[in-house]
């Protein structure tokens, strides 16, 4: 009876969640500029594996509709373009592309969560080379920035 009494308050919960506005305004934000990429090969990869969080072109999954999965996945999407967005290139501040081939380099970048919803993002071991050197090519390493090269 117990467990009972706990699937219906989980379902109860679960439904009364949905009501949080929190994560359902899905926007994409106007472009307002663009680096220039070293490659279209690199921006092809880059479109693939990087850009629903670090890009104002995010394609919002059907998961992204129900908390609490879209609360995640607007944290990620804030985050991501808050510290990289190539929507936004040459905006003031601090817009980390050069942290973008090591964290790639690293396998950080994409995260580990985001490869099972979005297996066009798994990178093969020339297509994350390919990546990684066009990155460093248009935005810098901060890996040859930290070694003197």
């Amino acid at each position: 009876m117990k467990l009972v009494k706990l699937l219906v308050a989980a379902a109860v919960l679960l439904v009364l969640i949905q009501f949080v506005p929190y994560g359902k305004e899905h926007t994409n934000p106007p472009i307002t500029g663009e680096p220039k990429w070293d490659s279209a090969k690199t921006k092809e990869l880059f479109s693939r594996a990087c850009k629903d969080c670090h890009s104002n072109e995010t394609v919002w999954p059907w998961y992204s509709n129900y908390a609490p999965a879209s609360w995640l996945v607007q944290v990620d999407v804030a985050i991501g373009r808050k510290k990289f967005n190539v929507s936004e290139w040459g905006r003031p501040g601090k817009n980390e592309g050069d942290e973008a081939a090591s964290a790639v380099r690293k396998g950080k970048m994409p995260p580990f969560f985001y490869l099972p919803a979005h297996p066009e993002a798994k990178l093969s071991a020339e297509e994350k080379s390919d990546l990684v050197k066009g990155l460093a090519a248009t935005f810098g390493d901060e890996d040859e920035k930290k070694e003197g090269k």
